[in-house]
């Protein structure tokens, strides 16, 4: 008997949809993107630039990287992931999001010469850069920021909201939330002209050098038009136009985003209460951060089924959202996600990756990491553990590429363990959640015949519109 979960997410192209109807549900029609991301976080940008060839040959679009802009130097400039008292080397990954100034190169990554060279290596490699941006705060110590930042803003006090240095404590509050201070995180007067220009010819530096694409750090702490105005931005007489003019829509002062059609822009907008998902939508992306959730739920238990992964758990449309297994919050900051393996972390990487919706990313762990040495080699600036390559993500990256404009069919068998992505009558991806072996019958949309995976080369047979075969404990299978 099969428990049967299907659904499918029709593109512009017209091709029919196979689907089940053993209590199956069939979601709304959408177009989306083939793309891939790697966050390639904590490399530096030499790194980076030395790794392109691997980047690209894995099957990757776009890469991402940590914040470029000069940030607070903590612990003595000590490059530590994550550093402890007593440690022999200090330093912490996170000072590169307490920006000082809005200029290229920071201590941590590289200088602009190091980001220049990066993106002219991911040019000629055929992949375009993410960069991590992040105008909504500055250092918790103010007194290091710079006397550029502060005379272009027009001094100290017109640098924060009026509301900046007080802390969040109302979460859901969309005053609070948009105009407080986050975490000790100061917050930057947004709505400032003066700030705006200044940030976004900083925006305009990035993508004169080769960067196409940016992620907005702490996007929903940034007002929107239909948002609160603080104090400060109402004195001024000013208005809630951030977003437009990071996204190209408004210019300030004169000073519009270079090249707005070219470049790709989503927003770190977590999921919660009081979250304007849809508006924040119609500037950038978003973050599907409850997808990612409910996904690593199936993952741990094991089974497709321990979490609903039907609904993108998202008010936008997929092909608005960018989704991922893991961030690097939730590898670092709760380790939420650190106690999953890398092979479980792979399984979710296939899955969300095979599917026709979103824009993956895959998060870089550290080198030498493991489940019991969460920070491996503890070192900013190295290369991450080689799962960004390992032969089924590559497999599968492809897959997508492949399948680009396909409907997506998905079918589990009677106890989740084993997942099939199928896409048109083209190709399917074959998931084992579980950590035993598993031998399967499930219905496909492959035409008849005995086929070989990608990676494994193991055979499959089709017959009667069903596909059997083995699958070994936390292995996939992609075959097209």
């Amino acid at each position: 008997m099969l428990n049967m979960k299907t659904f499918s997410l029709i593109a512009a192209v017209a091709v029919a949809a196979v689907s089940f109807n053993c209590g199956a549900r069939t979601l709304a029609t959408q177009n989306t993107t083939d793309a891939t991301i790697l966050h390639a976080w904590s490399w530096s940008f030499d790194t980076i630039a030395a790794n392109m060839a691997d980047i690209a040959a894995a099957g990757y679009d776009f890469v991402q990287t940590s914040p470029a802009n000069t940030c607070y130097v903590g612990e003595n400039g000590g490059k530590a992931l994550f550093s402890e008292p007593g440690d022999e080397v200090t330093g912490k990954w996170y000072y590169y999001y307490q920006p000082i100034d809005w200029k290229i190169g920071n201590y941590l990554l590289g200088d602009r010469n190091s980001f220049k060279a990066m993106c002219d290596s991911a040019r000629a490699y055929g992949v375009k850069v993410i960069v991590d941006v992040l105008p909504n705060h500055t250092a918790i110590d103010r007194s290091a920021v710079t006397p550029d930042l502060i005379a272009a803003a027009g001094g100290s006090d017109k640098l924060y909201h009026a509301n900046g240095l007080t802390p969040i404590t109302q979460w859901n509050d969309r005053m609070e939330c948009t105009t407080g201070e986050m975490g000790g995180l100061p917050d930057v007067n947004t709505e400032n002209p003066d700030f705006q220009y200044y940030y976004m010819q900083y925006v305009n530096d990035l993508i004169n050098l080769g960067a196409r694409g940016f992620r907005y750090d702490t996007a929903k702490h940034i007002g929107l038009p239909s948002d609160p105005l603080d104090p400060a931005v109402e004195a001024a007489g000013l208005t809630n136009n951030f977003w437009p003019v990071a996204t190209g829509m408004e210019a300030v002062k004169g000073l519009s985003m270079l090249m707005p059609d070219s470049i790709f822009i989503y927003g770190e907008v977590l999921q919660d209460k009081n979250v304007k998902e849809l508006e924040y939508s119609e500037y950038v992306d978003l973050t599907a951060s409850s997808y990612g959730h409910a996904l690593r739920n199936a993952l741990a238990a094991g089974s497709y089924l321990a979490d609903d992964l039907d609904s993108w758990h998202h008010p936008a449309s997929p092909k608005r959202l960018v989704t991922w297994v893991e961030s690097h919050d939730t590898y670092c900051n709760e380790h939420e996600s650190a106690g999953l393996t890398d092979d479980q972390i792979r399984m979710g990487w296939v899955f969300l990756t095979a599917r026709n919706g979103g824009n993956p990313l895959f998060f870089s762990r550290p080198a030498g990491s493991s489940r019991e040495n969460l920070w491996g080699n503890n070192l900013v600036g190295p290369k991450g553990n080689d799962e960004f390559r390992h032969p089924e993500v590559v497999a599968v990256n492809k897959f997508r590429h492949e399948m680009a404009g396909l409907p997506e069919t998905v079918v589990t068998n009677k106890g989740g363990q084993v997942v099939e992505v199928a896409r048109g009558d083209k190709g399917v991806a074959l998931i084992n959640m579980s950590n035993k072996q598993q031998k399967f019958t499930l219905p496909t949309t492959l035409p008849a015949g005995t086929y070989a995976d990608k990676v494994y080369g193991n055979s499959y047979k089709v017959s009667d519109g069903k596909i059997s075969g083995t699958l070994a404990p936390l292995t996939s299978a992609l075959i097209y």
